[in-house]
């Protein structure tokens, strides 16, 4: 899980930005795990150092097709 979510982080796409979260901004990247398998994951940023807050794989009835928005908004978007 940890060589997917440096792939996903190195590789991935910020999908939604999170300008005014406390203590730094932090981003959702999508990106790929095993398998082609969609990966998000969380991170945060002081601008100097990079902290994973969280990384899951989407559920695919709470995201559109391409992972890229969410259908509702709630908290059980991940598996």
């Amino acid at each position: 899980m940890l060589a997917d979510v440096e792939n996903a982080v190195m590789h991935g796409e910020i999908i939604e930005q999170y300008p005014d979260d406390y203590p730094n901004p932090s981003c959702l990247i999508l990106g790929a795990a095993t398998a082609d398998r969609k990966l998000h994951v969380v991170c945060g940023s002081d601008g100097t150092l990079l902290w994973m807050i969280t990384a899951y794989y989407p559920v695919v009835d709470r995201w559109e097709k391409d992972f890229r928005k969410r259908r509702i908004n709630g908290k059980e978007d991940c598996e």
